[in-house]
């Protein structure tokens, strides 16, 4: 597993927040996929309640990932007391358990998903994208917690 999280959170601007993030939300709880992106819902490590995000499911060699782009932000948090959650696209969601991936280990995942994502989220990697090395990747991996996650049923219909 990670050390524990640092204080590294990138917060999104006005346009992230406000258009982007909302228009890809609106896009995937209509069944439109932006790029792999699905709607998480995990619940709160103090409510309980129900907190959803966009988010980007990245598949390496068949595993899937949820990578943090902007840091150990409130989902991560979330994500690390629940064990796990759900992923929603349009009507269908996807139940799994997350496993949090240790840091040694994330330079190939964060180079897929800067591969992958870099035009949407390269400014939260600090100059670090797909082309750098693995020492750099490396170094930056404490800042961005990844999950492997299990699905751990069939797709259901949204309730």
């Amino acid at each position: 597993m990670s050390a524990q999280p640092t204080a590294h959170v990138m917060k999104p601007g006005w346009f992230t927040v406000n258009v982007f993030n909302r228009a890809v939300a609106w896009m995937t709880r209509r069944g439109i996929s932006v790029w792999g992106s699905r709607v998480l819902a995990v619940r709160g490590r103090k409510s309980g309640e129900w907190r959803r995000t966009p988010v980007n499911l990245l598949t390496v060699d068949g595993a899937q990932y949820l990578v943090a782009p902007r840091g150990h932000v409130q989902w991560t948090h979330n994500m690390r007391a629940a064990g796990g959650g759900q992923l929603h696209l349009g009507k269908h969601v996807q139940e799994f358990t997350a496993v949090e991936v240790a840091d040694d280990d994330k330079p190939a995942l964060l180079r897929a998903y800067l591969k992958r994502w870099k035009a949407e989220v390269g400014v939260f990697f600090g100059g670090v994208g797909p082309d750098s090395s693995d020492e750099e990747l490396r170094a930056i991996a404490p800042k961005h917690p990844v999950f492997r996650i299990t699905t751990t049923g069939p797709v259901t219909p949204a309730a």
